[in-house]
């Protein structure tokens, strides 16, 4: 058994564990990061990568910007297609001020092991076994198989970023933790392919379901359609996948979508999900070790970043200045977060998907939400408020 000892231990490889990884290490703080996969199989993750304001200012100012702002595409907003009524932009440069950020999480990574490569982090990958011991005391441990190797991590306190799947949530005792889910009905299938995207971020509501353009770069497209949950990759050729969308779409955008071979294909199901409290002891959670948005309105990665912000905040007040008041204050603060963007992410999927067990009053909801944003500058101003997120807390 190799016993190793630092200041923060850090469970998952993501986007949420390296760039607190990288934050706590520039202030001063000893850390290990553990990731269960290899990096290359991180590195190949296909996620989205829509960064509010508030997110993509938090990587300009740890020195990550530079390659998001160089590559990247600045975004005033979304837009919204309706079947047989008029289409609706999302203006959040215009009732906030502020422009989103296109920018493709799988660069991101890229750009956080490079920075962590290059700063001589310590990150344990392909990390097996990981358990977790004594939260509840001020001596926590971590321990795990690397190879044929065992070690023991021993640290003031540990940090879960390890996703909906890890170990972390589950160490916070069942007494102790309250969970609230919703599951939807459907799903999302998705292809990637090399071909120019459409000039927006596009949503496209149909009586048979949600259709969705996406852009990662100049010459790669993400899309999207609504799909049941009992569906699979196998039910779906690249053609049949291409009629649906383009059937989706109005003809005016249609037209204008470049198909092509797929170079990725999956389905991803939907669900609502928070974990309460996200820190119990020496153990704090952040990212989707606590929470799961849908999809719809891009929520999971900022909300992974704003957890990221309060929780190395917390960490630098309690190393260089012996104040445990941001500690203490974690799991309230980023809740408070989390909670509006659930409830974004929720109003957004009920809007824009049909769902196989509603009745005709449920549509005339949906219609009339709809058409509530098409009227009401109010209702307009809210949204766009809403969708590039709450403004970190002091």
């Amino acid at each position: 058994m190799h016993n190793i000892k630092t200041q923060v231990t850090i469970i998952g490889g993501g986007p949420a564990g390296l760039t607190l990884s990288h934050i706590l290490d520039h202030a001063g703080i000893e850390n290990i990061v553990l990731e269960r996969q290899s990096k290359e199989h991180v590195l190949s993750r296909i996620r989205a990568g829509v960064l509010e304001p508030a997110a993509a200012q938090l990587l300009r100012d740890i020195g990550l910007g530079e390659r998001m702002d160089a590559n990247g595409k600045s975004k005033d907003g979304t837009k919204i297609v309706w079947q047989d009524r008029p289409d609706f932009f999302i203006d959040t440069k215009k009732w906030t001020g502020q422009p989103m950020m296109a920018y493709g999480q799988t660069n991101i990574t890229e750009d956080l092991y490079e920075a962590r490569e290059r700063d001589g982090a310590q990150i344990y990958t392909e990390a097996k076994g990981v358990q977790i011991h004594d939260i509840d005391t001020s001596d926590p441990s971590v321990t795990f198989t690397q190879g044929t190797e065992q070690y023991k991590i021993s640290s003031d306190y540990i940090a879960g970023c390890d996703g909906f799947h890890g170990p972390s949530r589950q160490a916070i005792p069942t007494s102790v933790r309250k969970e609230y889910e919703r599951v939807y009905p459907f799903g999302w299938l998705g292809i990637m392919v090399e071909k120019p995207p459409l000039e927006d971020f596009i949503y496209a509501y149909h009586k048979d379901g949600m259709a969705m353009a996406a852009q990662r770069n100049p010459m790669l497209s993400r899309y999207y359609v609504q799909v049941p949950t009992s569906d699979s990759i196998d039910d779906w050729s690249d053609q049949r996948f291409w009629d649906t969308l383009l059937h989706r779409f109005p003809e005016e955008l249609s037209s204008k979508i470049q198909t092509g071979p797929s170079i990725e294909k999956s389905i991803a199901p939907l669900r609502s999900f928070v974990s309460e409290p996200m820190s119990f002891g020496t153990l704090f959670l952040a990212g989707d070790a606590a929470h799961i948005v849908p999809p719809t309105g891009a929520k999971g990665l900022n909300l992974a970043f704003s957890d990221v912000y309060y929780l190395s905040r917390a960490l630098q007040h309690h190393y260089s200045e012996g104040s445990d008041h941001y500690l203490e204050k974690y799991s309230e603060m980023a809740l408070r977060r989390v909670w509006a963007a659930e409830n974004t992410s929720w109003w957004l999927t009920k809007l824009l998907h049909y769902f196989p067990d509603e009745d005709k009053f449920d549509q005339k909801i949906r219609e009339n939400d709809y058409d509530l944003l098409l009227t009401s500058e109010d209702h307009q101003r809210a949204l766009a408020y809403e969708y590039i997120g709450l403004p970190f807390e002091d």
